[in-house]
């Protein structure tokens, strides 16, 4: 194939731009050019080969120019400037030899030979760019989409990690505030609870990066509950289900646990909160309710930097594939998450 496109194709190349300019001649003036005389078709048949040669040559080169210039960019501008350019050449190398040629064969040269001789290797050149750069185009368009989606990742990327840097100071000061109550009271307890602690953090260091069997996820949130009943009133009726079927269905991590610590921060009222996971088709549907306190806070309606960090992950990381519904009704309020895991 390359030797076809490197040593075959520009002697084709010329050959079609000169039978093509017999043709259209022949018809207008009704002559045939075969009839002529035979050394005077061979040396414009060499004329037009050379053509071919050179115009093929010094294209490739061009394009080779236009590549290294150029390599994730493409834009209508530089395509009209290359066009351009190519159409320079092509008219030059037309100047040079198939304008002398004509010069000296037949008649001599004409206005309407100009006109052939200018029109027709012009388009030809035109719809080899179009053919041959097609490839290219292609490729640049391919790679500009590749490199606007490794922008677009790395973006995103470090946007979830500001929002996962974002959220471990707000677990800290929550999850410290918690012990600190408890050493007043129970020291014991307090050690027993800087162990959970210490757990529930070496979770969310080390185990967030990829998807996790959702019993894991469980496992921390009970975790998390345990520590948080600790600094809890006893009047809270706390009401936990976590569907059995809950074990090996991958989700990622950590979207559940605000929703838990934000009922935690707001309960209030008749102090009753439900925490329920359970499995539908290929969802996962978490819901947390709690009631609130009569008098109602503009914090109490948002539930705080967590849940806004919460819809924002949930927009990375779960595109088209969550639903979150917050809403208050009377004193109790309630959210539901549904997420759709993988398999």
């Amino acid at each position: 194939m390359k030797l076809f496109k490197k040593y075959i194709f520009p002697a084709l190349y010329g050959l079609l731009i000169y039978f093509t300019i017999r043709l259209l001649h022949d018809l207008a003036v009704d002559t045939q050019f075969w009839k002529r005389d035979l050394a005077l078709n061979i040396f414009e048949i060499l004329c037009s080969i050379l053509l071919g040669y050179l115009s093929i040559a010094i294209f490739e080169a061009l394009f080779r120019f236009y590549d290294k210039g150029r390599r994730h960019h493409l834009n209508y501008q530089g395509i009209i400037r290359e066009l351009l350019q190519l159409i320079g050449v092509n008219l030059l190398l037309t100047y040079l030899i198939l304008i002398p040629m004509a010069t000296f064969t037949d008649d001599g040269l004409s206005w309407v030979d100009v006109a052939d001789l200018t029109i027709i290797p012009t388009l030809y050149a035109i719809i080899y760019y179009g053919i041959a750069r097609s490839r290219s185009w292609l490729k640049a368009y391919v790679d500009n989409k590749v490199l606007l989606e490794k922008i677009t990742n790395e973006h995103l990327e470090t946007e979830l990690k500001f929002l996962k840097a974002q959220y471990h100071p707000h677990f800290l000061f929550n999850a410290l505030n918690t012990i600190y109550f408890q050493m007043d009271e129970d020291l014991p307890g307090a050690k027993r609870s800087i162990e959970k602690f210490s757990e529930l953090l070496r979770y969310q260091l080390y185990d967030q990066q990829q998807q996790v069997d959702v019993i894991l996820e469980i496992d921390y949130l009970q975790s998390f509950i345990e520590l948080q009943k600790v600094r809890s009133t006893d009047r809270l009726k706390l009401s936990l289900f976590f569907d059995p079927q809950l074990k090996e269905q991958q989700v990622y991590p950590l979207f559940f646990l605000p929703l838990i610590e934000n009922a935690f921060k707001f309960v209030g009222g008749g102090y009753q909160m439900s925490i329920a996971a359970e499995i539908d088709d290929e969802n996962i549907i978490f819901r947390v309710e709690n009631d609130v306190p009569t008098i109602k806070t503009t914090e109490s309606k948002t539930g705080g930097i967590g849940l806004e960090n919460l819809k924002r992950r949930l927009n990375l990381v779960y595109p088209d594939r969550h639903l979150l519904d917050i809403k208050q009704e009377n004193d109790q309020f309630k959210v539901m998450l549904k997420l759709r895991y993988e398999r």
